[in-house]
């Protein structure tokens, strides 16, 4: 995995979400601004996993409500040399899923309903690997803190207006308040996104390693992302925030491969696992 390219993005969500409070407020606006990234994140931390699996009232299964789904999960955590996550299912009509937790340790994998009635075995195989890949790439942290400190900026942005610079300085103005409302909720959305896109493909490359299949995965991604087209996922719609946790998009209207979509386009993907698949 590309490290440093993902610590440049993340440290520059950062220093947007700083420089906003120095606009808004001067070093004391900066400091503040600080502060709150630090407290969010630290929230984020401890809570976010179970946010999300309250977020889609996800229901935990053990061996004995889900014999089949907890076995092949706990196959593949042995493969990726990982601890047994905890399993959840998501009532939803819509095939998808997606893991959290802070680390290895305590992780979970959710699956919804509609992803086990609509792929087949080896399909789902493909997709609960490339969740472990994000699990053994500590990805859900990742992208939790940056899905999180992305909305705190947008939350700042909106305060812009009526904030007054520190330092015995006026603030940015309305020209400039207005152009940090527009424009920090764009940026942070950009380094959000091309966080989620990159590691999007090297889930795809390492949960291919993990299942020994590149194909199940690839098969898999083309019935998701047709059925995602066709079925809502309401809880999705509702909390957008959470859209790039998904293997594909549960979002209407997502956008093509660029730096403004959460996830690489299908098509792209299938083709890199295919070309994998190919040179075994």
């Amino acid at each position: 995995m590309n490290y440093a390219r993902t610590g440049l993005l993340l440290a520059a969500l950062t220093g947007i979400f700083v420089a906003i409070g120095y606009l808004l407020g001067g070093t004391g606006g900066m400091v503040l601004a600080f502060g709150f990234a630090v407290a969010t994140n630290a929230f984020a931390y401890w809570n976010a996993d179970k946010i999300v699996l309250r977020m889609y009232n996800a229901k935990p299964v053990d061996a004995r409500s889900a014999p089949d789904l907890v076995n092949l999960v706990r196959r593949l955590a042995d493969n990726a040399g990982l601890p047994m996550p905890a399993v959840y299912i998501v009532e939803n009509p819509q095939p998808n899923a997606f893991a959290t937790g802070r680390d290895p340790e305590h992780a979970a994998v959710a699956a919804t309903t509609g992803l086990l009635q609509m792929l087949s075995h080896e399909e789902v195989a493909g997709v609960l690997a490339h969740e472990m890949a994000h699990i053994k790439n500590r990805d859900t942290l990742t992208m939790t803190i940056t899905a999180t400190v992305a909305g705190a900026i947008s939350m700042l942005a909106n305060f812009a207006l009526f904030f007054r610079g520190g330092d015995n300085r006026q603030g940015p103005g309305i020209i400039g308040s207005l152009a940090i409302m527009i424009l920090a909720p764009m940026a942070a959305a950009l380094v959000q996104m091309a966080i989620s896109r990159t590691r999007e493909y090297e889930a795809d490359r390492i949960g291919a390693e993990i299942s020994g299949r590149p194909l199940w995965l690839a098969s898999a991604l083309a019935k998701i992302s047709g059925a995602a087209d066709a079925i809502d996922n309401v809880a999705a719609e509702r909390n957008p925030a959470t859209a790039h946790m998904f293997i594909i998009n549960p979002l209407h209207a997502h956008g093509m491969d660029n730096l403004f979509s959460t996830h690489p386009s299908t098509e792209n993907r299938i083709a890199r696992l295919k070309a994998m698949a190919g040179g075994r």
